[in-house]
């Protein structure tokens, strides 16, 4: 690149300003036993990925879950007489009515679903719709017959 008869040279006397140490050897283009040149040595992990830690042990998980399904089934009782009060589209409206269905397994809400169901104006949703209601009540003649 530079030499002592290029003119852009840095080094004009042509000297290397940082020779390498006599007592250093060059490096091998294949690199040594760390791997290629330049590249950090390998270091085997110290720590076994093939068992997974043992799960965290919460005693208050079982109080927890009972506090909130009940707060979720009081939730449901109170939200049920006022979802008529809702500003819904007949689509939103029959979500909502299946989410609660399914949330409180409140069978005695099938019939609304259906009601809203038919009242849905996109062919496709009403549809889907229709056949979520089927399956639902499906799932209550198959659950009470078992």
């Amino acid at each position: 690149m530079f030499d002592q008869n290029d003119p852009q040279s840095t080094n004009p006397g042509g000297d290397n300003p940082f020779p390498a140490p006599a007592d250093v050897p060059a490096p091998s283009a294949f690199g040594d036993n760390n791997g290629p040149v330049g590249d950090p040595p390998f270091v085997a992990p110290t720590h076994d990925d093939s068992t997974p830690p043992p799960p965290p042990q919460d005693d208050a998980s079982p109080a927890v879950s009972d506090d909130l399904l009940n707060i979720k089934q009081e939730a449901l009782q109170q939200l049920s007489p006022l979802v008529g009060h809702l500003d819904q589209s007949p689509e939103e409206k029959f979500r909502t009515t299946m989410m609660m269905i399914q949330a409180s397994d409140d069978q005695s809400l099938l019939k609304s679903a259906y009601e809203t169901a038919k009242q849905i104006t996109d062919e496709k949703v009403r549809a889907q719709a229709l056949l979520d209601v089927v399956n639902e009540i499906n799932y209550f003649t198959q659950h009470h017959n078992s």
